[in-house]
């Protein structure tokens, strides 16, 4: 029922210490409840200290500046009181969602995009409040701006900061770590060790249960009695070692076995889990969801919910539109330098895949010859037919810009997967696993890939697969904060340029 050998840590001890050293490894701490509040407080007491310093430090600044170095009295900081709002509404939220809690701290889910999603979000709110209230006037717009603009970092290096403390000494030796105990056939448990470091997972394995197989030619009233033997060891094991959670690793194939499972160990106080085969490792944010009264196991959401559409949605038709207006003379002298270099339209629109696989016109400046209609040749560096001013245009993706209005007519976004010519989706979504996943968003002007410099000529299978990673890295982690870094990555990073031709 347990490990067959003491921990390592005990091995070199005499027997009589290694197993009084054993059993007090295995056992609960009283310190246990106490540590682990300590590590949430911690955590907790960062960000209120990271927001509301940042807040006076940046009024401190503010106010020297204008009066010739005097400080601020406390009482009269606005910034104060904004960030004292601003904290309340950050740490609310986070309590709800147990972002203080350990095992968020040592998940592998984007610490960095939530926070950075919720200081906007707080923001907003905090907005709507001076708004509602009429107070916004008694608020410096400078100070604001600048709190808001440097708040956010400082915030994110605490965050980062806490998070790498927390992964770095909370170890299966803490008395903090949560304790589990394994029930299974053999070779389950075996696989479960081969595929997973348990020193890296943030717990502590206290006991481990195997359950035997039986012979088939055996009648089934000795199999369900072999199986009851072993289960009320089991359960006397886990009274007696009392982890917090039990994680039964029967397969799914054995459903009557895991009923069995269930039916034992919801008789004791711990956490039960289900955590058949390997599809958990390959889906890590699975959980039970409901649509109506039914229940089932979710292992893939909507790419985007119908809040996040709108708010993108929203986001593209604003800049869009400030975008054509803005750039309306770039338009107008771009479309005089294509028709001096050659003949032929200004624009040209080529059909490609949208959201939901559905065909769009793309827009774009014309960079290359006319000439007669043939096979689809993808462009290539040195190619003949760009013109000069097509050359131009590439390099510097304004041929690009007149999507603009393919934003705002829906059919695409200023962020997302690039959208490829049709006999490149094609030939490659037989080709690369998940590819056609790329189509579950629109299609945008700029992302993820282009920014990381994938982009240009894709002449082999493993080219392509890079620039699919960093699309499907796009959706699976989208947020609005993330849209705007790609914007302004788009535009001064010189990865965005790379490949260009």
């Amino acid at each position: 029922m347990f490990h067959e050998r003491p921990p390592q840590n005990y091995q070199h001890l005499p027997l009589a210490r290694a197993r009084r050293a054993v059993w007090a490894a295995l056992l609960p701490r009283r310190t246990r409840t106490a540590a682990r509040f300590g590590i949430s407080a911690a955590l907790l007491a960062a960000d209120l200290l990271a927001i509301v310093a940042m807040g006076y430090a940046v009024d401190v600044a503010y106010y020297a500046y204008g009066s010739g170095g005097a400080l601020i009295p406390v009482s009269a900081s606005r910034n104060l009181q904004t960030a004292g709002l601003l904290a309340l509404i950050v740490l609310l939220t986070n309590l709800a969602r147990g972002e203080y809690s350990i095992e968020r701290s040592l998940s592998r889910t984007p610490h960095l995009r939530r926070t950075a999603t919720l200081w906007l979000l707080a923001w907003a709110f905090a907005l709507v409040i001076g708004f509602a209230t009429k107070i916004t006037t008694d608020f410096s717009r400078v100070a604001s701006a600048v709190f808001f603009v440097v708040g956010l970092p400082a915030t994110l290096l605490v965050r980062a900061g806490m998070v790498a403390l927390v992964r770095r000494h909370v170890t299966p030796a803490s008395s903090s770590v949560s304790r589990i105990h394994l029930v299974g056939y053999e070779e389950d448990i075996a696989n479960f060790y081969a595929n997973n470091d348990v020193d890296a997972l943030g717990l502590r394995v206290v006991g481990t249960s195997y359950l035997r197989r039986f012979d088939p030619s055996t009648g089934a009233a000795s199999a369900e009695a072999l199986l009851a033997e072993d289960l009320d060891l089991a359960v006397s094991v886990v009274r007696f070692l009392r982890p917090d959670d039990v994680f039964v690793l029967v397969p799914w194939s054995k459903a009557a076995d895991i009923e069995r499972c269930i039916d034992a160990f919801l008789r004791v106080p711990a956490a039960l889990h289900l955590r058949p085969g390997t599809m958990m490792d390959r889906f890590p944010d699975l959980q039970v969801a409901r649509v109506g009264r039914l229940a089932g196991i979710n292992i893939g959401r909507r790419p985007l919910s119908a809040g996040e559409v709108l708010l993108k949605r929203v986001f593209d038709v604003v800049l869009a539109g400030i975008g054509l207006v803005l750039l309306a003379p770039l338009f107008l002298t771009v479309a005089v330098m294509i028709k001096i270099d050659s003949p032929g339209p200004v624009f040209f629109r080529q059909r490609r895949y949208g959201f939901n696989q559905e065909a769009f016109g793309v827009f774009k400046f014309r960079s290359m010859k006319v000439t007669p209609d043939g096979p689809f040749r993808q462009a290539s560096r040195d190619d003949d037919r760009i013109t000069r001013v097509g050359a131009l245009l590439r390099r510097t993706n304004v041929d690009e810009l007149p999507q603009l209005l393919n934003v705002l007519m829906g059919d695409m976004s200023l962020v997302g997967p690039r959208p490829h010519a049709l006999a490149h989706d094609r030939s490659f979504e037989r080709r690369i696993a998940l590819y056609a996943r790329r189509h579950n968003v629109k299609p945008g002007i700029t992302g993820w890939a282009q920014v990381n410099g994938f982009r240009g000529e894709t002449r082999t299978d493993a080219a392509m697969e890079a620039r699919v990673q960093a699309d499907l890295h796009y959706i699976d982690n989208w947020s609005l904060w993330l849209d705007i870094t790609i914007i302004i990555q788009t535009v001064i990073s010189p990865r965005a340029y790379r490949n260009a031709f």
